[in-house]
């Protein structure tokens, strides 16, 4: 995306991505700097793919911040490191999330994973949320991680369930919060379906496949796919929207 002067819109924008070491929130951050922003890159435990994410990137202009967003400290320290590092913060993606599904936490009981999803995708969300739109500059974007599901029809298993209703909240919050913060910062929802992260490459073939065939678009997302929405949604074309979901799910709607 470029403006008729060849510039891109995000050129020199001061952006933070939290969850950046991997998956669609490395999607983000690249796409953010390809597009002239320099990005801050919000990790916890990846310190090494977050050096390396920083170095393809450019090195020192795209700082590395490490924090527990599941705590406020957390949450506290990142946004006064990131606005220390950056100066000013223009656009900050909410990206970081608990992931229960794949490894060791596949195998937690549901209490707990509830806990982790609450901690850092939602009260997490909420605090960083509120800690950066105080501190925004009139025009700031802020973008939150949702999931289609909490959107459409919901989907069953126990996993599902916690994970929706834990989007569900963030929604909530994020529809609200868009109109506490209007018109000086505009707060949008990303709302990934079936996205080829971690856990739908190690997904069975069958099922793999079942998936692909049932979406209008005839394959699963991409990261990049999510990036896209996001670098548009924190453009000047998108500069009327706000309070608004996002589905990026191949047009499934049930």
């Amino acid at each position: 995306m470029t403006t008729q002067t060849g510039e891109s819109p995000l050129a020199g924008l001061r952006t933070v991505v939290t969850g950046a070491s991997s998956g669609i929130g490395r999607a983000i951050a690249v796409a953010f700097a390809g597009a002239g922003a320099r990005v801050g890159i919000g990790f916890w435990h990846s310190s090494d793919a977050a050096q390396a994410l920083s170095d393809e990137l450019g090195g020192s202009e795209h700082p590395l911040l490490q924090a527990d967003l599941s705590t406020l400290d957390g949450c506290e320290a990142i946004v006064a490191e990131a606005f220390g590092a950056l100066e000013h913060i223009d656009v900050w993606v909410n990206n970081a999330g608990a992931d229960v599904l794949t490894g060791e936490a596949r195998a937690w009981p549901s209490e707990r994973k509830l806990d982790a999803l609450v901690e850092l995708d939602l009260k997490g969300t909420i605090r960083c949320s509120k800690l950066v739109a105080a501190r925004m500059r009139p025009g700031g974007c802020i973008l939150n991680m949702g999931w289609d599901r909490a959107t459409i029809d919901g989907m069953a298993g126990d996993d599902a369930e916690l994970f929706a209703a834990v989007k569900a909240g963030l929604l909530g919050f994020s529809k609200s919060f868009a109109r506490s913060v209007a018109p000086d910062v505009r707060v949008n929802v990303l709302c990934p379906g079936w996205i080829e992260t971690a856990y739908g490459a190690g997904a069975d073939r069958a099922f793999h496949d079942r998936v692909a065939a049932s979406m209008p678009m005839g394959r699963w997302g991409t990261p990049q796919d999510v990036a896209a929405a996001a670098v548009w949604l924190a453009s000047p074309g998108a500069g009327f929207v706000t309070g608004q979901a996002i589905n990026i799910n191949g047009g499934e709607v049930g």
